[in-house]
């Protein structure tokens, strides 16, 4: 197991001081994934692109950036050119986008340029570490969506893959009701106080002898693929999380108990899903994300007038909770590889779940956000321009070598199998009439797609 030691430590003494000695899947993922000194994105943050554990649309180059900068461009146009048009980009990764966008902006758009202010929100103190540095040649601002005064945004609020990595609480169908699944240790299952210790001498003693990388080689190939890209379509039904055996032991275990709040059965009265009906097999088990409801209502509450813009992997709820879909989409990535087991390499791995877009629609409705528009990232980028870049690819590039990566490079944008199965959802709150009646470039002439 290629676990963090301390990380694991942390999350046992959260189990330990919890009353019910568990805590939920959702607060284990958060731990994980942001924990400000042990999880996956303060220590691995170099592990992200095309030499680590996955990559996105911009570490395929600068055409995303640049085809979202003219997205953001006619978007200022629309508003009335306000000064400052504030671009916040939420979940910059290592800056890759930003860079994109503002040097596309500032050879293109001069005027916008002038009137952007683009203001990064970033959890990862390494990822901010590293924004910094590959952005200093530009003026931004980083600060947390809490420091932004209410009302205040005029602009657009965007991310790329953040809504999948946000924590989601996992449940289970057990006979004629909803049960939670929660995260605990050996101990703490049988409600006696974790010895967390204990847990650092157990995984340490057993570290020598299993090794470090040797875990999954008995499941998974080490063979030096490239990374993968965030999957927009996993296997229906793929197969279930796989059990730990004693080659691969894990300080953690799974617990199911009563739901951990009522906003759990109310997520689903918003979707329209009704796990009472006979089609769900019992064990049927999926994930919930109430931070993506929460991130969105916030977001909301800040931006004055302008533009929400998601692109994520991720269904419409009736897609997402297909009875066929029996263990959910919650996958890990680790060492170009993607598995279902989020207990093993604790810290080291990336997990992530599909978004439902139908939830981001309907509350960010309640929210005061009004759905421009949904479709797929293949379809918006082509629209951008995507396309007239691919048929000028023999007259720029400067070899044949170089003109057949480029081309493979902008294909992946918008393979219908792989990134470009993305979904994109617009929504857009105080916009005028005649300012909402125009009609984007990434989407026009698209028909709406129902989520």
């Amino acid at each position: 197991m290629d676990s963090n030691l301390e990380l694991c430590a942390v999350i046992a003494d959260r189990i330990a001081t919890n009353p019910h000695k568990r805590i939920t899947f959702a607060e284990y993922m958060d731990l994980v994934l942001y924990h400000p000194e042990y999880g996956y994105y303060s220590t691995q943050a170099v592990n992200i692109g095309k030499q680590g554990d996955f990559f996105t649309s911009v570490h395929l180059g600068s055409d995303f950036g640049e085809l979202l900068a003219e997205q953001f461009a006619q978007m200022w146009e629309i508003l009335g050119q306000p000064v400052p048009f504030s671009l916040v980009e939420m979940g910059a990764g290592q800056g890759h986008l930003a860079l994109d966008i503002l040097k596309y902006v500032q050879q293109r758009y001069p005027d916008f340029f002038a009137a952007l202010e683009y203001i990064i929100v970033e959890k990862s103190p390494a990822l901010r570490q590293v924004q910094q540095e590959r952005l200093q040649e530009f003026k931004l601002r980083w600060c947390s969506l809490e420091d932004i005064p209410n009302s205040s945004i005029t602009g657009c609020f965007f991310s790329n893959e953040l809504v999948d990595a946000l924590p989601v609480h996992q449940f289970i169908l057990e006979p004629g009701q909803l049960r939670e699944i929660y995260v605990t240790t050996e101990e703490g299952r049988g409600q006696e106080a974790v010895d967390t210790k204990w847990l650092l001498a157990e995984v340490a003693a057993r570290l020598p002898k299993v090794g470090r990388r040797n875990i999954l080689d008995s499941e998974f190939s080490h063979s030096p693929t490239p990374p993968l890209p965030h999957s927009p379509t996993p296997p229906l039904p793929h197969s279930p999380t796989p059990p730990l055996s004693d080659s691969s032991p894990s300080p953690f275990v799974e617990v199911t108990g009563e739901l951990s709040t009522p906003k759990l059965a109310e997520y689903f009265d918003l979707v329209g899903i009704q796990f009472t009906e006979n089609v769900y097999p019992e064990g049927y088990r999926s994930e919930v994300n109430l931070a993506a409801l929460n991130l969105l209502g916030v977001v909301a509450d800040r931006l004055q007038r302008g533009y929400v813009l998601t692109v994520d992997y991720g269904y419409p709820a009736s897609s997402y909770y297909n009875p066929r879909r029996s263990q959910g989409t919650l996958q890990c990535y680790w060492h170009h590889q993607r598995h279902h087991n989020p207990y093993i390499n604790v810290g080291r791995q990336d997990i992530t779940a599909h978004v439902d877009f139908t939830a981001l629609e309907r509350w960010g409705e309640g929210c005061g956000l009004n759905k421009v528009s949904f479709t797929r990232q293949e379809l918006f980028l082509m629209m951008l321009g995507l396309g007239d870049r691919i048929a000028s690819l023999s007259h720029k590039e400067k070899s044949i070598s170089q003109m057949l990566r480029r081309r493979d490079a902008l294909h992946q944008l918008v393979d219908p199998l792989g990134l470009g199965g993305f979904g994109v959802l617009l929504q857009s709150k105080g916009l005028r009439q005649t300012e909402s009646s125009q009609p984007l470039k990434g989407f026009t002439m698209l028909e709406q797609e129902s989520i």
